[in-house]
């Protein structure tokens, strides 16, 4: 047998448990129609042996066997019915624990690819390469470093481009976009960010103007030997490697995953669209999570029907911190 046979898709399994649990619930309509048909049926009988008299003293010795039957089988039924409804109460618990864990690996998963990206500007802001661009006088140093950036940028692939910017938020610079050299970025938020907690700076999700895409900034101090400020090196991380994140969850076909920041705007989601657009802050799940809650889970209805939203709040990962972005995700009951 196959490895790939062994694989055991829990989307399916929280489909099949759906499934089940619906018919769960038709089982439970069905129980109750019996014990009225009965019930009626006893009453019926119990009427045509009255109108009967003496000649249905038979056909009511039968209508009160009917009547005990209906009695014991009301009884029953609501005892079933207490059973199933149990049993459906605790399989919509599973499947609203199991969007929780999904959330929460969703986002702890992030986090741990984002703490990568930390670490990678700080490292590479203490490079010679790059720390020689402000310490010596050599012509060729900014050519140098211009290489080196590109080559970081084709190695590590997750990355739209790298930058080393003066004091002054001057570009000297570039791995990929050479032709941004010479230009100021001191009036941006995540070198103001930078230059004012004097360590290094995540910036939110932003749409970038030179990439036409989504990012976010890490940009870290540049310090010479004795430890004084000299510039900055700022990357851009590609925000699309955090969708095969976002596509590797295991959520039902008709489930849904987000990834929202600090304000409830979306950042990520499956099909994405609306980022930075649609904000979710409405929702009481969504509420919950921006107010820092780690993990759980709600259910709240709308047009559809009832959905079970879990939800996670980031919790950062060793240095990194986070961005108090959270997770939701939604699957249909």
């Amino acid at each position: 047998m196959s490895t790939d046979n062994l694989i055991i898709d829990s989307s399916i399994l929280l489909s099949q448990l759906k499934n089940a649990n619906q018919e769960m619930g038709q089982v439970i309509d069905s129980i109750r129609q019996i014990a009225q048909h009965t019930n009626l049926l006893s009453l019926n009988s119990a009427i045509e042996a009255a109108r009967a008299g003496e000649a249905g003293r038979g056909f009511s010795v039968v209508a009160d066997e009917i009547k005990k039957l209906a009695t014991r089988s009301l009884t029953s039924t609501k005892e079933s019915t207490k059973i199933i409804e149990n049993i459906q109460s605790k399989a919509n618990e599973i499947m609203a624990v199991r969007t929780a864990d999904v959330a929460y690996d969703t986002i702890d998963k992030i986090d741990r690819n984002l703490f990568e990206r930390n670490c990678d500007a700080q490292a590479w802001a203490g490079f010679d390469k790059v720390k020689n661009c402000f310490s010596t006088t050599d012509p060729n140093r900014f050519s140098v470093v211009n290489v080196l950036l590109k080559h970081l940028v084709d190695i590590y692939e997750v990355y739209l481009d790298l930058y080393v910017l003066d004091t002054e938020g001057i570009i000297i610079a570039a791995g990929v976009h050479q032709e941004s050299i010479g230009h100021n970025r001191a009036d941006t938020i995540w070198f103001k960010d930078a230059k004012s907690t004097n360590s290094i700076s995540v910036s939110d999700l932003y749409l970038s103007s030179v990439d036409k895409t989504h990012t976010v900034a890490y940009t870290c101090p540049i310090h010479n030997d004795e430890g004084r400020i000299v510039g900055y090196f700022s990357t851009r991380f590609n925000w699309n490697f955090i969708y095969d994140i976002i596509e590797s969850a295991r959520i039902g076909k008709n489930g849904d995953i987000f990834i929202i920041n600090n304000a409830g705007y979306v950042i990520a989601c499956r099909n994405r669209q609306g980022i930075l657009v649609d904000n979710l802050k409405h929702l009481k799940a969504a509420q919950l999570a921006m107010k820092g809650e780690t993990y759980g889970y709600i259910f709240e209805k709308d047009t559809v029907g009832t959905k079970i939203y879990g939800f996670a709040h980031t919790r950062g990962y060793n240095a990194y911190k986070g961005k108090n972005w959270s997770a939701l995700v939604s699957e249909t009951l």
